[in-house]
C-alpha cells in the first residue's frame, strides 16, 4: 500500500513549500480540497472525499455549502469557476444526514442553500447536478422549500428551483438552458431522442417551416480533437437530413459578452430575444 492522503504535518504547503510544488509539478499528487492532497493513482470516490474532509473537520461539526454538495456526489465544476473545494462546516442545528461517518446537511437543504448563495449559473448547475445524481428529488425540494421562502416567492432560489431539471447531464447544459430562459424563449425539452441520436436541448414541438431546433453543448473535453469534430459534423449532417437545425455551443459562447447565442436562436424561432444578457 502507498500513502495517498496528504494533510497536516509534514505536508502543509507553508511547511514544505517547494517539496509540495515539486510533487504537484511531477504530477504525482493532486489537490483534492484546500489543504488536502491525494496520490493521482487513487480514483475519486465518495469514501475518499469523506476521508479527506474528515482530516480537517472539527468534532461535532456539520458539513455544509459547496463541501456538502461535493460529498453528495456532484462535480466541483457545477459549483463555481474555481475547481478547488474549500472545507465548510457549521455547528448550527441543521437537517443532517450521515455520509461515510460525517454529519452533512441534507441534500435538499444543500440544494436550497446553494440556490440562495451561488451566482445564478452555478446555482442552477448545482441544483441540476443534485437532481441528476438522484441525491435529491423534486418532491424533497418542494417539502424543504417552505422553511426558506414562501410559495409565491420571486427570489433567486425559488425561481431556480422551478427551473431545475435532473435531465441536464452537465453544467454546460444547465448554463445553456438558463441563457434561453433569460432571453425569454420557450422552455425547451432536454435529452431529445432523434432517431439514433440524443440532443442535449431541443424544441420538438416548435417546428419552423418543417424544421426543428436543437442545441448542443460541446465541451472541450469531448469535442476538441479533429476526430471528435469530424464525428460531430457527420452527426449533424445526419440530423439535418432528419429535419433538425443544430446550433453547437462552446464554453466561450456561454460566457462571452456578445449575445450571438440569443440572436441565433431568436432568428430560427422568429422571436426577438430579451436583451441585454443577464450574465
Amino acid at each position: 500500500m502507498f500513502p495517498y492522503v496528504f494533510a497536516g504535518l509534514p505536508f502543509r504547503a507553508h511547511q514544505v513549500g517547494r517539496k509540495l510544488q515539486w510533487l504537484l509539478g511531477r504530477g504525482e499528487i493532486r489537490q483534492l480540497l484546500k489543504g488536502v492532497y491525494v496520490d493521482v493513482r487513487v480514483p475519486d470516490s465518495l469514501e475518499l472525499r469523506a476521508e479527506a474532509l474528515g482530516l480537517v473537520l472539527p468534532s461535532e461539526a456539520v458539513v455544509h455549502g459547496d463541501a456538502a454538495a461535493w460529498l453528495h456526489g456532484i462535480d466541483s465544476t457545477a459549483l463555481g469557476p474555481e475547481p478547488t473545494i474549500h472545507p465548510q462546516w457549521t455547528f448550527d442545528d441543521r437537517p443532517a444526514v450521515d455520509v461515510c461517518g460525517l454529519r452533512v446537511i441534507s441534500p435538499a437543504a444543500t440544494a436550497i442553500e446553494l440556490a440562495q448563495r451561488l451566482p445564478r449559473p452555478f446555482a442552477l448547475s448545482a441544483l441540476d447536478a443534485l437532481l441528476h445524481t438522484q441525491a435529491v428529488t423534486h418532491a424533497e425540494l418542494q417539502a424543504a422549500a417552505p422553511a426558506y421562502f414562501a410559495d409565491d416567492s420571486t427570489s433567486q432560489a425559488a425561481l431556480l428551483l422551478r427551473l431545475a431539471d435532473g435531465r441536464a447531464a452537465s453544467p454546460g447544459e444547465s448554463w445553456l438552458r438558463l441563457r434561453l430562459f433569460d432571453a425569454g424563449f420557450p422552455r425547451p425539452e432536454l435529452q431529445v431522442t432523434v432517431g439514433r441520436y440524443r440532443l442535449d436541448i431541443g424544441y420538438p414541438d416548435n417546428p419552423v417551416d418543417g424544421r426543428w431546433l436543437g442545441l448542443e453543448y460541446d465541451s472541450d473535453a469531448w469535442h476538441s480533437t479533429d476526430r471528435q469534430q469530424m464525428r460531430d459534423e457527420d452527426r449533424r449532417t445526419d440530423l439535418a437530413k432528419l429535419g433538425w437545425h443544430i446550433i453547437p455551443i462552446r464554453r466561450p459562447d456561454l460566457w462571452g459578452s456578445y449575445p450571438a447565442l440569443e440572436l441565433a436562436v431568436g432568428a430560427f424561432l422568429c422571436q426577438h430575444p430579451r436583451l441585454p444578457r443577464r450574465w
